[in-house]
């Protein structure tokens, strides 16, 4: 969290490090293993976003990504009307030993996955930015007491 602070210090907007923090943390969550950072590392360029604060977000949903996993198959499969295929930890296995015969068994079930991900996506990016906008100016505003405090002059440096 320093990071953000030293960031909203540094001239990034509470509204792009909101953004930063809503985008990094729905594609930390995208439903396929392995994706996550190239899909942080590409929407941060594409939006000019704070590579350090999306890959930190990427990273810190990761003990969350597989929960996730599982729920999206799931809501993927209920959205198609799919019969639920179970997960195994086995499945990991067959992607490296055969990936065409897994790809055949459970690759639609990874398209479903990812549609579901495309409808709950959009809602979590709004909810986590309008959530987290008011947060992130309050602690700009905060730090920027601080400073004015440390330098003894609050006329010095006015609080947005």
């Amino acid at each position: 969290m320093d990071l953000i602070a030293a960031q909203l210090t540094q001239g990034i907007t509470p509204e792009k490090v909101a953004l930063t923090l809503a985008v990094g943390s729905a594609l930390g969550l995208f439903p396929i293993l392995g994706t996550t950072t190239l899909l942080c590392l590409a929407a941060g360029i594409v939006l000019r976003l704070n590579q350090p604060i999306i890959q930190m977000v990427n990273a810190l949903c990761t003990p969350f990504h597989l929960p996730v996993i599982y729920f999206m198959f799931r809501l993927g499969n209920w959205l198609f009307a799919q019969p639920t295929e179970h997960m195994r930890i086995g499945m990991m296995h067959m992607l490296w030993e055969d990936p065409r015969e897994f790809f055949e068994k459970f690759g639609m079930n990874a398209v479903h996955a990812i549609a579901a991900w495309a409808v709950v996506a959009p809602f979590w990016i709004l909810i986590v930015y309008i959530l987290g906008l008011p947060v992130l100016k309050e602690a700009l505003r905060r730090k920027a007491l601080m400073a004015c405090q440390d330098n003894g002059s609050p006329a010095e440096h006015p609080v947005p």
